[in-house]
């Protein structure tokens, strides 16, 4: 069988859980920055430094999301191909059961070229 959708659907949710994980990560680096007890020029760097840090993880926790969107949109395929499989193979199950398909050569059970199949 083609794609493991439990599986992707596991890493479609652990890439969002480690997106928002980053952000918070990003608001607390800068939070952080912002409350050192010291002042002047090296300060100023210092948080200067870490927002733009803040800004980086921020641009990497939106390449999971966009990842997650791109997986999430891959598992609807997978399983719509999947659905499709499944249909081809009850069809063809009934055919042969009525004996219409005589000498009919199936694919493996759950194989994708069940989406070549044509059936009356």
């Amino acid at each position: 069988m083609y794609g493991e959708s439990d599986v992707i659907r596991r890493r479609v949710s652990r890439l969002r859980e480690q997106a928002d994980d980053i952000r918070v990560s990003a608001d607390k680096l800068v939070v952080q920055a912002e409350s050192v007890p010291w002042h002047g020029r090296a300060a100023e760097s210092l948080r200067g430094r870490m927002k733009e840090r803040a800004t980086a993880l921020r641009s990497v926790a939106e390449q999971h999301d966009r990842a997650a969107d791109t997986l999430a949109k891959h598992l609807k395929q997978v399983d719509l191909f999947k659905e499709q499989i499944a249909e081809a193979e009850a069809r063809a199950g009934v055919l042969v059961a009525e004996g219409e398909l005589d000498g009919f050569e199936a694919p493996e059970p759950g194989h994708k070229d069940w989406l070549e199949v044509t059936l009356r």
